[in-house]
C-alpha cells in the first residue's frame, strides 16, 4: 500500500466523475473504458489487485469498479482492504451471478453489484445512481429521527433505541431512504430506481436481500416485523416503531 493512501477520504464528486476500473479482462476493460469516456467520465484501469492501492492514491477516483475474480487477488478482499480508507462508492463485477456473492460483496463494503456480461446502459444507470447517492452524502449535516431510529447522515451513524448499529454503506443508504419516507409504502420499483438506477424487472432480489439484512441489524423479527414491514406484492413500509 502506497504512502498516503490514508488520505483517500475526499467528499465532492468531480465535475467530470473519475472512475477506477479494476478488470483483468483487457478487451472488456477497453470496451467499458471507451463507453464510459464517451458518457462523460474520466477512467483509469488496472488489471491486478496489486495495483489498486497505488491507483487510488494517484488518481483519487470518485467511484471504484472492482472485478471479483482477479489473477492475483480476490476482489472481495480488496474491497475489505480499501473500504476503511476509500469513501467513494464501490461497484462489484462478477461472472458468477449468485445471490451468495452479492451478500458477501455487500458484507465486504460494496455499494452495488453487477453480473457479467455487462450491459453498457445498465452499468451507466448504476454508476449514475451511485454517484447521486454519494453526492448527497456531502450535503450539510442532518439528523433523521424516525421512531426509535436516529440517523446522523454526515457521520454516517445510526442508532436504534440509543444503541449504535454497524451498517455497510449499502445498508446505511437504504435505511436513510426508508427513514426519509417513514410511514410510506416504497415499492420495489421505487427502491430499485433509487438504489440501483434501473426499474425493477420482477426477478432481481438484490433489494429484498438488503432489506432482510437491514431488518436483522435493526433487531426486527422477520416473522413479525414492526420497524420494517413487508407489503405483500408491493414493497416495504418503514414505521420506526420499536420491535
Amino acid at each position: 500500500m502506497s504512502e498516503g493512501v490514508g488520505l483517500l477520504r475526499w467528499s465532492a464528486v468531480h465535475a467530470q466523475p473519475r472512475i477506477l476500473l479494476v478488470e483483468d479482462d483487457a478487451p472488456l476493460a477497453r470496451i467499458v473504458t471507451r463507453f464510459l469516456v464517451r458518457s462523460g467520465f474520466e477512467v483509469w484501469t488496472c488489471g491486478t489487485g496489486a495495483e489498486v492501492d497505488d491507483a487510488l492514491a494517484a488518481h483519487r477516483p470518485d467511484l471504484l469498479i472492482l472485478d471479483i475474480m482477479l489473477p492475483d487477488d480476490d476482489g472481495l478482499e480488496i474491497c475489505r482492504r480499501v473500504r476503511p480508507e476509500f469513501d467513494g462508492p464501490i461497484l462489484m463485477l462478477t461472472a458468477r451471478g449468485e445471490d451468495l456473492d452479492e451478500v458477501v460483496g455487500l458484507d465486504a463494503g460494496a455499494d452495488d453489484y453487477l453480473a457479467k456480461p455487462v450491459r453498457p446502459q445498465v452499468l451507466l444507470a448504476r454508476l449514475r445512481a451511485l454517484l447521486r447517492r454519494s453526492a448527497r452524502r456531502d450535503a450539510p449535516r442532518e439528523v433523521l429521527r424516525a421512531g426509535v431510529v436516529t440517523i446522523d447522515t454526515a457521520r454516517r451513524r445510526a442508532q436504534v433505541a440509543g444503541q449504535e448499529i454497524q451498517l455497510t454503506t449499502a445498508e446505511f443508504d437504504l435505511l436513510v431512504l426508508f427513514a426519509s419516507r417513514v410511514g410510506q409504502v416504497l415499492t420495489r420499483d421505487e427502491l430499485h430506481r433509487e438504489l440501483r438506477g434501473v426499474p425493477f424487472d420482477g426477478l432481481d432480489r438484490s433489494v429484498d436481500l438488503r432489506v432482510s439484512r437491514l431488518r436483522r441489524k435493526l433487531g426486527d423479527d422477520s416473522r413479525c416485523p414492526q420497524l420494517l414491514k413487508s407489503v405483500r406484492g408491493t414493497g416495504y413500509l418503514f414505521t420506526g416503531d420499536p420491535p
